[in-house]
């Protein structure tokens, strides 16, 4: 929702024109109404609703429209990029790795390893990105080469603009159909792996304090036990300071994946 907010808003920029402004934006050797004339039928034209800048000689000599947009391409390819390399960390496995996820199988295997599914989607639209965010350096670069009303790589960023919005529409469906849609997640795995962390001992310092905290979190460790069993072992539980029904309460997982009202 963020990323189409911000979209909306560099896309809002594109639909301002200059043209009918003639070479320099004044608008010399044309009607006073030709920019506002091309602009009604260009918009018929394309059923899309353009909008003449305000300031002619500026939208001629200014690029920053493209700039934007391109910019707000390449946060949604950065963020994008991050997901995909999370599920693929997430889906790693099933020994050796998280093992938290598993992702569609789309390939009959490795070229070496049978039965091993590799995170081809995943990996094909981190290619993407990286397309997308090259292409925002050419973007970023074209714009500053203008020479006062005279933007002579208009092309080139068109071209980059329109392949990054090309590719990014395509890999995101294709990450929705091939990956989202049919990805299951190993709860008892998930949970066995939450449970066993250390770090979930945090919300026991309020109860026992921070040092005896630190003790029942290396023991855990030491003996490859959950932390509720090494409160449970330790003798933190005493009824007083710490019942059975708050040192659950504490451990809820589930409830330390939202922030805390």
């Amino acid at each position: 929702k963020e990323d189409q907010a911000r979209l909306a808003e560099a896309v809002d920029l594109i639909r301002e024109i200059n043209l009918g402004a003639t070479a320099i934006g004044t608008g010399i050797n044309t009607h006073p109404r030709y920019a506002a004339l091309v602009r009604e039928k260009l918009s018929a034209i394309l059923d899309y609703d353009l909008i003449t800048a305000p300031d002619l000689v500026e939208a001629t000599q200014d690029c920053g429209a493209f700039v934007q947009l391109s910019g707000v391409l390449k946060r949604v390819a950065v963020k994008l990029s991050k997901t995909c390399n999370d599920l693929r960390l997430l889906s790693s496995g099933p020994r050796a790795g998280f093992g938290e996820i598993n992702l569609p199988a789309r390939q009959a295997g490795s070229s070496i390893m049978p039965g091993k599914v590799n995170p081809v989607i995943p990996e094909a639209v981190m290619m993407v990105c990286a397309r997308v965010i090259g292409n925002d350096a050419t973007v970023a670069w074209a714009g500053a080469t203008g020479n006062f009303e005279l933007n002579v790589a208009i092309p080139v960023m068109g071209n980059a603009l329109l392949e990054s919005i090309r590719l990014l529409s395509n890999s995101l469906r294709l990450l929705a159909d091939k990956t989202i849609d049919g990805l299951e997640a190993n709860l008892e795995r998930s949970l066995a792996l939450a449970e066993s962390s250390p770090s979930i001992v945090t919300p026991l310092n309020k109860h026992i304090g921070y040092e005896a905290a630190a003790k029942i979190a290396k023991h855990s460790v030491a003996n490859s036990i959950t932390v509720r069993q090494a409160t449970i072992d330790l003798g933190y539980v005493d009824g007083e300071k710490l019942t059975m029904e708050q040192l659950d309460k504490a451990l809820d997982v589930l409830s330390m994946t939202a922030p805390g009202l």
